[in-house]
């Protein structure tokens, strides 16, 4: 398998903004990046070898997390570099065309879908934000007392511990859910979209908090900083949760509505990672996507 393919990493309308944009920017494998356009449309694109894209070799490179971390990484690169420029829509990891005259059918058979989705998110960036609750604390010692605890048999003594830990973990749960939907109405308020995300498990959880929420808004860029702050407020408010906000981006999570942009850039992509890893593996790779975003961050 010898040659190269085209990469997508996003769509934008034609400006000499756009050409200044990814003028010396390099993307996947380190490759030159440049713009095809098709009429009112462009995309951000670069070549990369076939060898390593075509679909059986990248469903083996699915499985490479090293590997897909330095692809995201370079998406990811691309991306902000072009949206401190100019609006673009992401494009899913690994949008992959044999050449530049297939990504110029993509643009023209949607090119309606493509400027109504680049119109509504002009003038917008993607904040993310996670929350985090502590495990809820084993209660100390039984209720009434050591001479209760001494009554006991141990059997209904381990019994009633763990109906007060469950008891400790239900309250927990729903000052978190509390916190939560808090947090989400204080958002809203600056927000003109919302996606909600699959918490995140396992590998990608520090220490010993529970994520219980992974939320994405689209923020006009002039309600940044009163966002933040209330978000920042309501979870503050004495809840029980930590929160973890990140951004601003490009509007991976609202780029749903046109061909090749539906869902989260960062962590599928056009051969199907959900379906071909498992369950670890897809979290070890939407985390290591999710760093290489955010250390691609432009400040």
């Amino acid at each position: 398998m010898t040659g190269s393919v085209s990469y997508a990493y996003g769509v934008a309308g034609p400006s000499p903004a756009l050409d200044d944009a990814v003028r010396g920017l390099r993307g996947v494998d380190g490759a030159p990046v440049r713009v095809v356009a098709a009429g009112d449309v462009a995309a951000v694109v670069s070549d990369v070898p076939a060898a390593d894209f075509e679909e059986r070799p990248l469903a083996a490179h699915l499985e490479d997390l090293d590997w897909l971390e330095a692809v995201a990484r370079a998406h990811h690169g691309v991306i902000d570099a072009v949206a401190a420029r100019v609006t673009v829509l992401p494009l899913r990891l690994a949008t992959i065309y044999r050449d530049d005259q297939g990504v110029r059918a993509v643009l023209t058979a949607g090119v309606a879908a493509f400027r109504s989705r680049l119109a509504r998110l002009a003038g917008h960036v993607e904040w993310g934000v996670k929350l985090y609750a502590e495990p809820a604390a084993a209660p100390d010692g039984p209720p009434g007392g050591s001479g209760e605890s001494s009554r006991l048999s141990p059997g209904r003594a381990y019994l009633r511990s763990r109906s007060r830990e469950r008891t400790a973990r239900d309250e927990a749960h729903r000052a978190a859910a509390d916190a939560v939907r808090r947090v989400h109405e204080a958002a809203s308020a600056h927000a003109v979209e919302h996606v909600r995300h699959r918490v995140q498990q396992g590998p990608l959880v520090r220490g010993t908090s529970e994520n219980v929420s992974n939320d994405a808004y689209l923020v006009p860029s002039g309600r940044s900083d009163a966002f933040l702050a209330a978000v920042r407020e309501a979870a503050g408010a004495g809840a029980p949760v930590r929160a973890e906000i990140t951004g601003p981006w490009a509007p991976y999570s609202f780029a749903a509505g046109a061909p090749g942009a539906e869902g989260r850039a960062d962590t599928e992509n056009r051969a199907d990672t959900e379906d071909r890893a498992g369950a670890e593996g897809r979290a070890d790779t939407e985390g290591r996507a999710d760093g290489a975003r955010e250390e691609a961050a432009p400040g």
